[in-house]
This record gives C-alpha cells, structure tokens and sequence, in this order.
C-alpha cells in the first residue's frame, strides 16, 4: 500500500508541481504517529495539496468521497495507494472501521470536515462530527489544515497546518453534543489560521 502510495506521489507531484505548486507553513505541527488532518474543503485539489505539502515522509490514508473510487483504473490505483470510500450522508460502518483501524496501526488519517466542498471559500462553521467521534475513540489529536479558496495557476498555494489538539470529553466515547461541539472548535482553529496566509 505504501508503496503504492510512494509510486503515485512521484508520478503526479512533477506535473502537480508544475502548474500548482504549493508551499507548506507549520509543517512541524504535523505530529509523529497517528493523527487526523483536517483541512477546509473549496476544490477537487485539495487532497493534492495536502498530501504535497506534507511530503513523501508522510502516508496519509484518505477518505474519500465513494462516486470518486469507482472511477475506472482511478478507483483501482487510489485503492491501492490506501485511499479509502466513504458513502456521504449515510451511516458508512465499513468507512469508519477502516477510519479507526487505520489511526489505531499508527497511520495518518485525512479528511475533510466539512464533508463537501464550499467553492467560494466560506466555512461550515459547525462542520461534520466524524472526525471529532474518530479523534475521541482513538485517542488521536485533530490538526487544523487551512487552504485557501483561489489557487492560481504557477503561483504557489499556501497550505497551513496549525497545531495539532486531543479533545477532551467526560465519557470515554462521548456524546453526540460533545462530537459538536469539538467539531465547531476545529472548523473555528481551521478559519483562524488564513491570517498565516496573508
């Protein structure tokens, strides 16, 4: 699967670079071991630019939307670099196992909190409670990631990734008002960093 993941990287990233190329600030937030990266969702791009301004020391396992693995050979070859399907605006059991097993085996998970795309650049405010459930039930701290909305073309695209935080809860799963509420902290850490961006 790594590999997979290294052999794709290396396809890509030349012409990726080329016409998008992005620069990474607070990459030192990015913790060692597990962790949910969590950035705010405009393009069809951003897990590129994510993954990029990570680097090749870092794997990330990606959930993504399922209409997009069952592209032909696309599907295929994202499956094999650890990408994996989420069915939205369903209760995906299957996408949350593998959402924790993956945290739990030490590996990075990203995702998008929102859930959809926001083309012009404004933020669900509240945000999607799955990342805040994965982060809580793997003991697994959430990074706040910040791309911005306009991405020209040959000009580098700023990626930030803010300090990474643990949720606290009074239960060891917590509750459904607790997932909220965390899930509003994060898009709240992710709207701040834009100021790093100007």
């Amino acid at each position: 699967m790594k590999t997979w993941f290294s052999i794709l990287y290396c396809v890509v990233w030349p012409f990726f670079n080329l016409f998008h190329p992005c620069k990474a600030f607070g990459r030192e937030n990015i913790p060692e071991g597990a962790a949910i990266l969590c950035p705010n969702h405009t393009r069809m791009s951003d897990p590129f630019f994510v993954v990029f301004a990570m680097g090749l020391k870092e794997k990330p396992r990606v959930m993504a939307k399922a209409e997009l693995m069952s592209i032909p050979v696309i599907g295929w070859l994202l499956k094999k670099a650890g990408i994996f399907a989420v069915e939205r605006g369903k209760s995906d059991v299957g996408a949350v196992k593998e959402a924790i097993k993956c945290l739990r085996e030490g590996d990075k998970l990203l995702l998008f909190p929102e859930g959809t795309r926001h083309k012009d650049g404004t933020m669900d405010e509240s945000g999607k409670t799955g990342a805040a459930m994965f982060s809580v039930r793997t003991g697994t701290p959430l990074v706040p990631v910040y791309i911005p909305a306009e991405k020209k073309w040959f000009r580098r695209t700023p990626v930030v990734f803010g300090e990474p935080f643990l949720p606290q809860v009074e239960g060891r799963k917590g509750s459904s008002e607790e997932y909220r509420t965390i899930a509003k902290e994060l898009m709240g850490r992710i709207a701040a960093l834009e100021a790093q961006t100007r």
